[in-house]
């Protein structure tokens, strides 16, 4: 196995450590959908999505720089490592993170280090989509509380349950997952069935092991919520990730989350929102992307200096 092949088989390991308990953790306070269930049906959809659409992938791949010809692969072996020491550095020190927003400062720091062509404009845009989607949320999931308040018996919110669920794992599978199988694209060269069913097998081992951990801050933290709050979050984030999937742009579903959880309590007056957990979540976010940019434009300029 290659140096690249084995990187990108650890970047879907610590995705799911990092992003698969967030994604079960909005309904954990009503359990219509049981922890190994939610797991296996996040894992078949991570596998099958992309074998229907790969636009975020190759964003991911093309559009934020070219990652193609000689030095490639190492290029992104550099930017998938800073990316996670970055997001390991962070989470150790209490600040959880978004590891897409990690993923992209790393190829467009590590692009820019070993001297592929980087678009500035692309980036850009993905920037500006990222810093939307969690204001977008928050609104989306302030308007669908007060439906759900208006409309839903508890017997009804276990039925929303289920289609927020499955709509936020659509999303994941859609978006933010595809971060993965870009990895992959560019550590082997090409996709397919085999490609996408690892991809997904690796991020459900990592989702198992870091799930208890990962789920605690969206979980308990951000917010004192109820089962409403929850399923308001899935449904609000869920539709926001989708609508950028299917315009081709990375988003991070935990920002979404996050934001959703946070638009959901304001629903309730904002009372509910513990502040101070959202603000150290926000300058997580900040230091995120340009901490993993610098660190592998820094690393591709020395390893290529010295190869």
């Amino acid at each position: 196995m290659s140096l690249e092949v084995a990187v990108a088989c650890l970047f879907a390991v610590v995705s799911g450590m990092n992003d698969g308990g967030a994604l079960l953790a909005t309904g954990l306070k009503l359990p219509t959908v049981r922890p190994i269930v939610g797991v296996l049906t996040l894992v078949l959809l991570t596998a099958l999505v992309p074998l229907v659409s790969q636009q975020v992938a190759h964003t991911f791949v093309t559009r934020l720089a070219a990652f193609e010809g000689p030095g490639a692969g190492r290029a992104m072996t550099i930017a998938v490592l800073s990316a996670i020491a970055v997001v390991m550095v962070l989470s150790h020190h209490g600040r959880p993170t978004s590891l897409t927003l990690a993923i992209v400062g790393g190829l467009t720091g590590a692009g820019l280090g070993w001297g592929l062509e980087v678009s500035a404009g692309s980036v850009a845009l993905v920037l500006a989509v990222g810093l939307a989607a969690p204001f977008a949320g928050a609104l989306a999931a302030w308007a669908t509380t007060r439906l759900l308040v208006a409309m839903t018996t508890s017997r009804g919110l276990r039925r929303w349950h289920w289609a927020g669920f499955a709509l936020q794992c659509v999303a994941y599978a859609a978006n933010d997952g595809q971060k993965m199988l870009a990895v992959f694209l560019i550590a082997v060269g090409s996709s397919g069935p085999s490609v996408s069913f690892t991809v997904a097998v690796l991020f459900g081992l990592g989702t198992m092991y870091g799930m208890p951990r990962a789920g605690r801050t969206l979980s308990r933290e951000i917010l004192a919520s109820r089962p409403l709050h929850g399923v308001a979050a899935e449904l609000a984030s869920g539709t926001t990730v989708i609508a950028c999937a299917a315009a081709g742009m990375p988003v991070s579903m935990t920002q979404s989350i996050a934001g959703s959880l946070i638009g959901t309590g304001v629903a309730y007056g904002g009372g509910r929102v513990r502040w101070y957990a959202a603000v150290k979540i926000v300058v997580a976010w900040l230091l995120t992307l340009p901490a993993a940019g610098v660190l592998a434009a820094v690393a591709a300029i020395t390893v290529k200096g010295i190869s």
